[in-house]
């Protein structure tokens, strides 16, 4: 029998995923709640614990893991350089696509986003299953490879000079209420200077089991705002969860963007980050 090749791309649609169901080298990752996952999840697919995907300090809650956290998450994870990895939750796709920007930290890039996750599954009238398969370790775990992780992330260093110098787009995603500082997730409330806010969830159908809005419409939005898709950009979020979204959205459109993980738990909570309060100019 010919070995059928994936011919997946960074976001795939539940009636690509169906032929694939059992492969070998197939790797479904549900990171939906573990109550969702127990009742019904896609057959064949592995739970991740969200937990994995982040290394908490005092004052950065979504940080990239340590050396050891990626390790553990790749064990976790079970695959190969020649898995391909399709990922999906019960959100939306934040958490879904926070892992797919750690895979892309890592050096992995067979990985896919399933449009809509388990909503957009149920929606299609597909199969579920509670069973769990039993684990059959893999030999050639994928090595962390970290050369070209300025491709993905930022630090705070490197962003506070760029904010300094005024030579970087910032996309915050967080709610509005965050972002103008009336809502407060840190010490100080409020957003990064010359940030320009599109809240993560609206670049998701609620009326179409949580896919994602037409690409071009999000595109004209984003370009409404004073965004510039041709230059590069920084998206942010508290924790680096919800921007997990945000980050494939850019990826999608093609647009050079890096995510900030430390995000606003570092930015507000540090005494000394320059930040804006209320309303960005219109």
């Amino acid at each position: 029998m010919t070995v059928p090749e994936f011919n997946f791309g960074l976001l795939i649609e539940t009636d690509q995923l169906v032929p694939f169901l059992g492969h070998e080298r197939l790797r479904i990752i549900d990171l939906s709640r573990r109550s969702v996952y127990a009742q019904l999840h896609i057959p064949h697919a592995i739970h991740l614990k969200p937990n994995l995907l982040v290394r908490q300090e005092e004052q950065a809650m979504g940080l990239l893991p340590d050396q050891a956290g990626l390790n553990a998450l790749i064990k976790a994870l079970n695959i190969s350089p020649e898995h391909h990895v399709v990922v999906y939750d019960d959100e939306g796709g934040a958490w879904a696509g926070r892992l797919i920007w750690n895979l892309h930290c890592l050096g992995f890039n067979n990985v896919s986003l399933l449009n809509g996750g388990i909503h957009a599954w149920l929606g299609a009238g597909l199969p579920t299953t509670s069973n769990v398969d039993p684990v059959v370790p893999v030999a050639n775990l994928i090595s962390p490879n970290l050369t070209d992780i300025e491709n993905y992330r930022i630090e705070y260093p490197q962003l506070l000079e760029k904010v300094q110098q005024q030579s970087v787009q910032l996309w915050d995603c967080r709610t509005l209420d965050e972002y103008t500082g009336q809502r407060l997730a840190a010490r100080r409330g409020g957003h990064i200077p010359n940030a320009l806010h599109f809240e993560w969830s609206t670049a998701i159908d609620r009326e179409n089991h949580l896919k994602l809005q037409p690409l071009e419409r999000t595109q004209q939005r984003l370009e409404h705002l004073g965004f510039q898709l041709d230059q590069p950009v920084v998206v942010y979020c508290q924790s680096h969860h919800r921007s997990g979204l945000a980050y494939i959205v850019g990826r999608l459109l093609g647009w050079n963007i890096q995510a900030y993980d430390g995000a606003w738990s570092e930015w507000g909570n540090r005494l000394d980050s320059p930040i804006i309060t209320g309303e960005s100019p219109s």
